[in-house]
């Protein structure tokens, strides 16, 4: 099973490189991923409700150009699920999948009450009408705003210090998991006080499983 993962923002090759071996890492047994960057014309990062269209449109307009390769499956390489469209497919017939909606959805489906952390104010609200969208309001028990610059997305240390008082302040709203609002940091779950779910590894391990439901339904 073949994927198509774009980059939500313009990368340089070394950290396509980072992204890339990290889905190799993540990535169940018989699903191939491979991350593309999404070309300059998107911006370099999302720190306003601007550049966040901006990367919406460059996404759609990559994953379309991708459409038509063989793949099985294609997904926006943020938790943003910048142009994952409603319904299940492109015109090429690639399934999109977004991570957020899988891994927020799950929860959901599970009756997990969750929070989660983003990097900046742009990025939480967005994530924020995202869920709206989703139906799950009544399973969010808030969005924590890391205050993080760019750069802390490629640095674990950085990310998960930032993490452990936002998840904790979290728990203590209700939330029994917190998603972490970045498909591209690896997290240290297990001592904080709720379950810290990394959205990319668990859509990872659905999105198989989606596609077979919707083979079967077809």
């Amino acid at each position: 099973m073949r994927a198509l993962a774009v980059t939500p923002i313009h990368l340089p090759p070394d950290e396509i490189r980072r992204r890339q071996a990290r889905y190799d890492r993540l990535a169940p047994p018989g699903l191939s991923i491979e991350l593309r960057d999404v070309g300059p014309s998107a911006p370099g990062s999302l720190d306003d409700e601007a550049s966040i269209r901006a990367s919406e449109r460059e996404v759609a307009a990559a994953l379309a150009r991708g459409g038509g390769e063989g793949w099985d499956l294609a997904f926006p390489d943020c938790v943003l699920d910048p142009a994952v469209p409603d319904g299940p497919a492109l015109d090429q017939g690639v399934h999109v999948n977004g991570l957020l909606k899988l891994s927020s959805m799950h929860l959901a489906a599970m009756n997990v009450r969750f929070g989660a952390v983003v990097r900046n104010e742009a990025i939480g609200a967005e994530l924020g009408r995202r869920l709206k969208g989703y139906g799950l309001e009544a399973y969010v028990a808030g969005i924590a705003i890391l205050e993080l610059p760019f750069d802390a997305i490629a640095d674990t240390g950085a990310w998960n210090a930032a993490l452990g008082e936002a998840a904790d302040a979290l728990a203590a709203a209700g939330a029994t998991a917190v998603l972490n609002g970045c498909s591209a940091v690896d997290v240290e779950d297990g001592r904080f006080a709720a379950r810290v779910v990394d959205p990319t590894e668990l859509a990872l391990r659905l999105m198989p499983l989606r596609l077979m439901a919707i083979g079967r339904s077809a």
